[in-house]
């Protein structure tokens, strides 16, 4: 590889915000903000809204989600007009 091309590889921790978890993984996102980690050392922080710490997949909370009305609103805009053409 061309050096220089290529951001630097490095030690990254990633903190969600929602969950109040975070977890230290290798990466090339840069951040201006740094954190102590539990072994002492100081690492570049970045944000983030979601994780597996939060995200509905991985904790099973899932939303409801009231889609029959819009179902029929649907059905109802669609079929009006599918009857006016025949």
């Amino acid at each position: 590889m061309k050096s220089g091309t290529h951001p630097e590889y490095r030690p990254v921790v990633f903190r969600d915000r929602a969950a109040g978890y975070a977890f230290l993984t290798r990466s090339t996102a840069d951040s201006d903000e740094t954190i102590e980690w539990d072994d002492g050392r100081t690492y570049p922080v970045v944000d983030v809204e979601t994780s597996s710490a939060s995200h509905p997949f991985y904790t099973g909370n899932r939303r409801v989600v009231d889609t029959e009305g819009r179902v029929e609103r649907f059905e109802r805009r669609y079929r009006k007009k599918k009857d006016e053409e025949s």
